[in-house]
Parts: C-alpha cells; sequence; structure tokens
C-alpha cells in the first residue's frame, strides 16, 4: 500500500503553502518540490532551485543565537531569546537533512552544549534563563535542572551519524548509555528518545540489546497504542493531554529503526493507517500535546505535519 498519494500531498502542500513558517515551507519545498502550489505551467519552478539547501539553512539562521544556540521559537513551545536545549533537535534536524552538519556549524553546537553540560555528562531540557518567557505548563523551569535523556539522547544521535568529533559527544554518549541500561519507569517521549539514541550509539551490539529490553518495557508498561480503535487499552502517561498517545510509527518513523521488531506488520499498517487518516480538512495534521497557546498550535502543526508525511514516505519507500 502507498501512504503518501498525489492528492494527501497536494493537501499538504496547500497547508503549507498557507500557514506554514518560512522553516517548514523551506523544509517542504526541498523535500517535497512545490507540490500544491499553483504555478504558471508554462513556467514551473525548478526543482533544483527548491532542493538547494540554502534555503532551509538561511531560515534556520534566523533562529540562532550569537553564543550558538537555537531560540526564537524554534521549538514553538519554547519562546522568547534565550537559547534551550530542547531546541537543538529541531536545528539538527534540518541541519542533517541538508547534510550541513558538519564543520563550523556541528562545533559551535557541541561548543553551546558543552558550557550548559551537568557534571554527569547531559544537558537539561531548559534552563532557568526561560523562567521569564511564556512557557506550557507541562514545561517546568527548576532552578538546577538536571540532565535528562529526553533532551540529551536526540541531541547527541545525529551529532554521532555524521561523525563529528567533539568532547562534548563523548560524555554525552556515556551519559545516555548509562541512562538507557538503567531506565525502567519510563514514558512515551523519554522511550521515544532513548530510540533515537539507540539507532546511533557506537556499540551496535550494545545497542540491539537494549532495543530488546526497551521494546519490552514500553510494551509491559503499555505506553504505545498498538490499536488505534481501542485506546483504552494503552496507557496515558502522567501529565499527558487526552488523547496524546504514541503509536508504532512515533517510536520507528522509519522501517530501520531499532524500535521495528517491537510491532508486528500488522500493528504498525493500523498505526501508519491511523497516521494517514489524521491529516485534517486543511490538509495539515494536528498536535497531539496540550494546546497552551493558539499561536504555538499553529506554529507547530506544519513541523507535525512534516514530520507525517516524512514518516509515511519512509515507510512507502521500504515497501517499493
Amino acid at each position: 500500500m502507498t501512504w503518501v498519494n498525489d492528492s494527501m500531498l497536494e493537501r499538504a502542500g496547500r497547508f503549507l503553502w498557507t500557514s506554514g513558517r518560512v522553516l517548514e515551507q523551506r523544509r517542504f519545498a526541498f523535500h517535497f518540490g512545490d507540490a500544491g502550489g499553483s504555478a504558471d505551467p508554462a513556467d514551473p519552478a525548478d526543482p533544483a532551485d527548491l532542493a538547494d539547501p540554502a534555503g532551509p539553512l538561511a531560515a534556520l539562521d534566523a533562529y540562532t543565537t550569537p553564543d550558538g544556540g537555537y531560540a526564537f521559537g524554534l521549538e514553538p513551545d519554547v519562546r522568547g531569546p534565550a537559547p534551550q536545549p530542547i531546541a537543538v533537535p529541531a536545528a539538527l534536524r534540518v541541519l542533517e537533512e541538508t547534510g550541513a552538519l558538519h564543520g563550523e556549524r556541528a562545533r559551535r553546537i557541541c561548543d553551546w552544549l558543552t558550557a550548559r553540560t551537568t557534571p554527569d555528562g547531559g544537558v537539561p531540557a531548559v534552563l532557568p534563563t526561560l523562567r521569564p518567557y511564556p512557557r506550557p505548563p507541562f514545561l517546568p523551569v527548576p532552578d538546577h535542572p538536571d540532565a535528562d535523556l529526553l533532551a540529551t539522547g536526540q541531541i547527541v544521535a545525529p551529532l554521532l551519524r555524521s561523525g563529528t568529533v567533539h568532547p562534548w559527544i563523548e560524555r554525552a554518549t556515556a551519559f545516555c548509555r548509562h541512562a538507557v541500561e538503567h531506565l525502567e519507569q519510563t514514558h512515551p517521549y523519554e522511550a521515544g528518545a532513548a530510540v533515537t539514541f539507540l539507532a546511533a550509539a557506537p556499540d551496535r551490539d550494545w545497542a540491539r540489546r537494549q532495543a530488546r529490553r526497551l521494546g519490552d518495557l514500553v510494551r509491559d508498561q503499555r505506553i504505545v497504542l498498538l490499536d488505534p480503535d481501542h485506546p483504552d487499552r494503552a496507557r496515558l502517561a502522567a501529565g499527558y493531554a487526552p488523547g496524546e498517545h504514541h503509536l508504532p510509527h512515533d517510536y520507528a518513523p522509519t522501517p530501520d529503526s531499532p524500535a521495528r521488531p517491537w510491532f508486528t506488520d500488522r500493528e504498525l499498517h493500523r498505526g501508519l493507517a491511523h497516521l494517514a487518516a489524521q491529516q485534517q480538512e486543511d490538509g495539515g495534521w494536528p498536535i497531539r500535546w496540550a494546546r497552551w497557546s493558539p499561536t504555538t498550535e499553529v506554529e507547530a502543526r506544519p513541523g507535525v505535519t512534516l514530520a507525517a508525511l516524512l514518516t509515511l514516505r519512509a515507510h512507502d519507500r521500504a515497501a517499493a
């Protein structure tokens, strides 16, 4: 079965051209061209121009701070000019998909992270500098935040894949390895960050063993919705919004994910079918977490829409 068809892509394009930030519009053009546009057939957009990574990278640079971090709503739930570690994964996503995660860009990010790393080698999701600015109620700002796997795992994984060499990466890898080995009671976003790290961990035998153990935890703790028609069979994690379930594709967004063996073909198919069916009338996908601000919801939906399309396309390509 093909998940991403011309109709889905055209509708999603219309949504992105209407509602996307410059960053998401540039990323959509990079991945999918001008789908959903109404260009003059006699003068169509040049696909090579749209696929130029300079566009997404220029848009990303607008979110950088002088010290090498990222702020200004790059991560829509994190507002204000004070850079935060939880915004870094969004930046790395753009850098990795455009082939730009290397050299000075990677070094500046690692240097920025080094200055915000706790003694155990990881980084917290947010820093006390976020406190003066608007933020969601589910994002507390402690005075002395601890490092966590949720942020560190998402950050170090693409840096490992890129082959970047920096002292921060070695320390962060050790932190994530220890955190994964001691993970017991968990929640979907943390488990997802663990999978992200395991996909890039240098010790592949260790990563496979830990992925099997983590998969057992996820299923035993019922923090994955295996049948979208029966949400009562999954446990909603504490503090999550109603309906904020994770499905198999959230853990395995690509077929080569370490989480893919956790699920049967039928379970994965049901999740992907549910994802495809979530496309809204306006062409975009909805957010699933708490809607604490109309503005942040509007800014988050384009990124969620791109993630849905990329997930569906990745599983299409594996089936081809």
